[in-house]
């Protein structure tokens, strides 16, 4: 048994970026691992820059998420709680002093497309390694009271609800997020499941220098409908 620490991530928009470069930017369609090390990055008060901190917070914990459905109450007074199923928008910005391949700056201005989730919620698992540098209560105890303000991916993306949501001892993430409503959605593991689907996420932050680099990591993915809680 061990404890997880269960974090949800709710608002109106969120942004998980993927691979890109400049003029475009997609959303993955759940967190990835580099956004939710900067997440608990910035409760701690870790700077940007501080590339040491960063690194030992990475290497402290597995993680796994959870694609939520989410209900609304429509109407005041009303029992019904439809299902609203997560969209994504992409707006636009003009932005200056764009990099080049060569990584140079553009001198002229570019439109650069970006995306976001609306109406998109998840429910995150974390499990600790021993000795870890940023530990459990530490952990717990800066999404619960963080030095700078979280973000859903982007600054123009604010939380709707506290980060934290409870503490659950359990035998694995996948029980331990069956004990969370809506109890049910989507899986996104680094840990292999009974029946999941395996696919590469390039989402794993490096940290040889302070240019943002990212390597490949494994995932599984297991359904919503594919889902068998281990006893």
């Amino acid at each position: 048994m061990q404890d997880y620490l269960i974090i949800k991530l709710q608002g109106a928009m969120q942004a998980w970026g993927g691979h890109t470069y400049e003029d475009y930017r997609p959303s993955l369609i759940f967190p990835t691992r580099s956004a939710v090390t900067g997440l608990l990055g910035a409760c701690l008060g870790i700077e940007r820059e501080d590339i040491q901190a960063l690194k030992a917070l990475n290497g402290c914990f597995q993680l796994t998420v959870r694609a939520n459905k989410r209900k609304i109450v429509q109407r005041e007074n009303s029992k019904e709680k439809p299902l609203v199923s997560m969209q994504k928008i992409t707006d636009f910005h003009t932005v200056q002093h764009a990099r080049k391949v060569d990584g140079k700056p553009r001198p002229e201005a570019i439109v650069s497309r970006r995306e976001y989730l609306c109406d998109a919620e998840f429910t995150l698992a974390l499990a600790f390694v021993e000795d870890a540098g940023y530990d459990f209560g530490r952990v717990k105890q800066a999404i619960q009271k963080p030095v700078y303000t979280p973000f859903l991916g982007r600054r123009s993306c604010p939380i709707q609800r506290p980060l934290y949501e409870a503490v659950v001892n359990a035998e694995n993430a996948q029980t331990a997020l069956s004990k969370i409503e809506p109890y049910h959605g989507t899986l996104y593991s680094e840990i292999e499941l009974d029946g999941s689907t395996p696919m590469m996420a390039r989402d794993l932050p490096l940290f040889a220098t302070k240019v943002r680099q990212f390597n490949n990591r494994n995932i599984y993915i297991l359904g919503a409908g594919d889902e068998h809680v281990p006893e």
